[in-house]
């Protein structure tokens, strides 16, 4: 069986990059193709040798450190990609990976970590925030999102089958596509997360901090519960604001960015993990319960999929983005805390090991390419 596999683009390793990793470990023999390719060698060892094949704005101006102002050119770019004679293409998408065009006898699977976000629902939020949203280059940009829409509604009709990474982007997917999805949850790397240490009475929330995490309103939320420890873990272009919204409450602590020993002992620690962001799925609610430590959650998004609030509860959820709803839902967890085990934390995040996900990936090709070849 010869494989090929699109990702988007290579320049640093983040989630996508993670997902990427496993689907090569599946298929060790598979051919990698990426629009791009910008990783730095000391990040490529999870490529094993592989060469990459790129596109055109590979050698276009400026491409390395401004490749993603040539989105417009993307989607003729990935159609480039010979894929002629591969029996399985798997893309990894979030942009224009899934319109590399394959023939009738190849099995296209698109695993999506979200249709482009930008250009349909948080449209005008992008704009807004990138200055586009008036003006001539409004007016462009605008059209420019338009014609992708089209082109990604388009490509559509060329995926076999639909993965999605959680059931709310497989929502997206059928708003966008009108497409049915198979959700697989994305692999977690949850080898060095554990329990373990001394439980303190703080809070944490920790993540990039950026606008749509929302840890401006937990900040705010803990300086109205002075009697409370909270610690905001991480760093971004937000910090100011939300060390502002934290009003210079004593009872709240900003260690900025800390390593992945430093942020292992903060989730063992923790009373519960906060978070107020909503996320296509939410890696590090993940990695929280594997320390054997309750969520509370904005109840939107992936955290639906992660944190049960059932029967054998691992955390609970919070129904508004306000500083309001998360200071009842702590309060709520507080007279509910006994009912959250340590073992019920942690096996949750079991169901989101990378064995677990190339099983299932693994087991829907063969299931898949089997079918296709008794026909």
């Amino acid at each position: 069986m010869k494989v090929a596999i699109v990702h988007e683009w290579l320049h640093t390793v983040a989630g996508g990059e993670r997902v990427l990793e496993q689907l090569l470990a599946c298929y060790p023999e598979a051919d990698l193709f990426c629009t791009v390719d910008f990783l730095p060698d000391d990040e490529r060892g999870f490529l094993g040798g592989r060469e990459v094949h790129t596109t055109f704005i590979q050698n276009l101006p400026f491409a390395r450190r401004k490749f993603r102002a040539y989105l417009g050119l993307m989607p003729l770019a990935v159609e480039q990609h010979d894929l002629s004679g591969y029996d399985v293409v798997i893309s990894s998408n979030h942009a224009v990976a899934k319109g590399a065009i394959t023939g009738p006898d190849t099995l296209h699977v698109s695993y999506v970590h979200s249709p482009m976000r930008y250009a349909w629902d948080l449209q005008h939020q992008y704009l807004r925030q990138t200055g586009l949203d008036r003006g001539l280059k409004g007016w462009y940009a605008r059209w420019q999102l338009s014609k992708l829409r089209q082109w990604d509604v388009r490509t559509a009709n060329g995926v076999d089958i639909f993965v999605a990474n959680s059931s709310y982007v497989a929502r997206r997917i059928h708003k966008c596509y009108r497409r049915d999805a198979l959700v697989i949850p994305p692999p977690v790397d949850i080898s060095g997360f554990h329990p373990g240490g001394r439980r303190t009475d703080a809070y944490l929330a920790a993540s990039r901090m950026v606008p749509y995490k929302r840890m401006d309103l937990i900040a705010a939320a803990f300086a109205r519960m002075p009697d409370r420890r909270l610690i905001i873990a991480g760093d971004g272009p937000e910090r100011a604001r939300i060390e502002a919204a934290a009003n210079g409450a004593p009872n709240i602590i900003f260690p900025g960015a800390v390593d992945d020993a430093g942020m292992i002992r903060l989730m063992q620690e923790a009373r519960a993990y906060v978070f107020a962001g909503e996320e296509d799925f939410g890696i590090m609610l993940v990695e929280a319960q594997a320390c054997a430590t309750p969520v509370i959650a904005f109840g939107r998004g992936g955290a639906r999929d992660i944190i049960d609030d059932g029967a054998t509860p691992t955390g609970l959820f919070f129904d508004a983005q306000t500083p309001e709803a998360i200071i009842a839902a702590v309060r709520d967890f507080e007279a509910r805390e006994a009912s959250f085990s340590a073992e019920a934390c942690r096996a949750n995040a079991m169901r989101f090991s990378r064995e677990t996900f190339r099983e299932r990936i693994t087991t829907l090709v063969e299931t898949n390419m089997g079918a296709r070849n008794g026909r």
